[in-house]
């Protein structure tokens, strides 16, 4: 009977934990599509706003450079204006993405200490447990 016993309560350990570590993961999984949502929804409007800015800015330096010779070097240093713009840009939003923290990464802590806990406990060999807390019914 303490056989049955031990093994429910360590059926029952390991499923809490697998529960708690899909909670976490459930936690981080809506954080994460929330920030998406709002980060394109503001990057949308950003650009659609920059976008009409640049449009009106363009007309204004081309009508006003229109009646001299220097028309056409003006709409060239404004083409290479908005190129370089979008390069810096584009190496912005490039760098973001390959530094920026791996999502989930709480939860594969988690599992990480679950997997040394679990490997320590599987060694009779190793060190005991001292953050494990003591059963009274041991000696």
């Amino acid at each position: 009977m303490a056989l049955r016993q031990s093994v429910g309560d360590l059926a029952c350990t390991l499923i809490s934990i697998v529960r708690t570590r899909l909670e976490l993961f459930a936690l981080e999984a809506t954080e994460q599509k929330s920030q998406l949502v709002a980060i394109l929804g503001m990057a949308f409007a950003a650009l659609l706003f920059l976008t009409l800015a640049v449009l009106v800015f363009s007309m204004a330096v081309a009508l006003y450079f229109w009646p001299t010779d220097q028309r056409y070097m003006a709409l060239g240093l404004l083409a290479l204006l908005y190129g370089v713009l979008g390069l810096f840009f584009f190496l912005m939003v490039r760098r973001k993405l390959l530094f920026s923290p791996m999502p989930f990464a709480a939860t594969v802590d988690e599992l990480k200490r679950d997997l040394t806990l679990v490997e320590r406990l599987r060694d009779p060999a190793a060190e005991p447990l001292t953050d494990w807390p003591a059963h009274k019914d041991q000696p």
